[in-house]
């Protein structure tokens, strides 16, 4: 099977997009594997990742290599903090998680994974994980009324100045009453007061009624 370097730590493989498995023989959410003589790739499902489906639907901007230093915000059982955590190999993965159930597997995950830190706490209180310091990019898929001020309250404690904020905005989980569009425009107007947007993504077919939303911190 052909396979294609993307960017820095993407591999394009058969129409979909892969990352070079860290942790050789080892899935983390039964993944498709791709092996080419000793290297191991892992198939990255855009029904499971938002990240993903952001990619699929053309994202351009991915400012996650090597060394990058992340807080990850929502990291549920690990599915889309194992992708990056293959691509950030000598970085750190700040990994919050509030859910007691997800916990326990995102600790499976990261128990392979030394660049995985896994954060038992809760997003909206960042104080309680001051410890992360400051950080390249913060990833937030957290499905919360306010998850605009979350967002807005970590990148003011650990987000560099002209650092990249990534948010998947889930309109049902704001206001249901109101159309997607209304709820992702009200949101973007509050962000903009913080951050320049840089890209704006739907994510169908993927994921219904979300926006994924890259942004540059003011600082």
């Amino acid at each position: 099977m052909n396979i294609t370097k993307i960017r820095e730590g993407l591999y394009g493989i058969g129409g979909g997009i892969a990352t070079k498995n860290l942790v050789p023989r080892v899935k983390v959410y039964n993944e498709r594997i791709v092996k080419q003589g000793e290297v191991e790739y892992r198939i990255w499902n855009p029904f499971r990742s938002k990240l993903a489906a952001a990619l699929k639907n053309g994202l351009k901007t991915f400012p996650f290599t090597e060394n990058t230093k992340v807080l990850y915000l929502g990291a549920s059982t690990g599915t889309t903090v194992s992708h990056l955590s293959d691509i950030i190999v000598n970085g750190e993965i700040y990994a919050v998680e509030i859910s007691h159930q997800a916990m326990r597997s995102l600790l499976r995950v990261a128990e392979q994974r030394e660049n995985i830190i896994p954060i038992h706490g809760d997003a909206r209180k960042p104080q309680e994980y001051e410890e992360v310091g400051k950080v390249d990019v913060i990833y937030q898929d957290v499905a919360q009324p306010d998850q605009d001020e979350i967002l807005i309250a970590n990148a003011r404690m650990f987000l560099k100045k002209d650092g990249i904020a990534m948010i998947a905005i889930k309109s049902q989980s704001i206001d249901v009453t109101l159309k997607p569009k209304e709820v992702f425009d009200r949101v973007i107007k509050k962000l903009e007061q913080h951050f320049e947007v840089l890209e704006k993504i739907k994510l169908e077919p993927f994921d219904k009624d979300h926006l994924f939303a890259v942004l540059r911190f003011k600082g």
